[in-house]
């Protein structure tokens, strides 16, 4: 039952060495709960949120290619965490959402041309006999900048975006695409090029913005 979410794929490529390096200063040993903790913040924390040069091939969403990066945007994150939670033998799937961000956005708002984030990338983990759900998008530094509070998990619940960050809509979940054994290429580009034909239409690769499909 369990076999597919964890599995090695083309994309979750855990077996790569540029694992190893990851998650070097991991200490061990940990329980099961402690150690999805530390892979959550690891991988939170371990790239600068960037959702302004999105590559949609497949090479590029690979995990270890994405280990070769400093930034990362959400789709990319959740590729990493699903793989390094399968590297120690605990169940994961991705999960995708459209959603509408209402802090901080005027910038990404310009290039898409419209408000809603499409294939919001997040991650389901198998723990304590159920599915939990966690979001390791934004990092410290990139929520000190917008004004928000860091999206923390507990191992226990599901942790997605906060609707309102104090007194201000912060996050709204418009649509969930469901949860995926391995990463939805077609899918995604034909998703992205439903909602923003524009960044289909035309190249786009300078360094305030890129974009890169199939």
């Amino acid at each position: 039952m369990f076999d597919q979410y964890l599995c090695e794929t083309e994309f979750m490529d855990f077996s790569h060495l540029l694992f190893d390096d990851f998650i070097s200063d991991i200490d061990g040993p940990q329980t099961q709960k402690e150690l999805l903790l530390s892979l959550y913040y690891k991988v939170r924390d371990g790239f600068i949120y960037d959702p302004y040069h999105l590559d949609l091939r497949p090479n590029a969403l690979k995990a270890s290619v994405i280990l070769t990066h400093k930034r990362a945007w959400c789709v990319e994150k959740a590729i990493v965490l699903a793989a390094l939670v399968r590297r120690f033998g605990v169940p994961s799937r991705l999960g995708y959402a459209v959603v509408t961000n209402h802090i901080g956005t005027e910038k990404l708002t310009n290039y898409l041309q419209r408000e809603e984030i499409v294939f919001h990338g997040y991650v389901e983990v198998y723990t304590d006999d159920r599915w939990i759900k966690c979001t390791p998008a934004f990092d410290r530094r990139i929520c000190r900048l917008s004004g928000v509070s860091p999206l923390e998990w507990n191992g226990e619940e599901d942790s997605l975006f906060q609707e309102f960050e104090g007194a201000k809509r912060f996050m709204e979940y418009r649509h969930f695409y469901g949860h995926f054994a391995d990463v939805p290429i077609e899918l995604m580009n034909a998703e992205m090029k439903t909602y923003y034909p524009h960044l289909f239409a035309s190249d786009y690769d300078t360094p305030a913005f890129s974009f890169k499909h199939l």
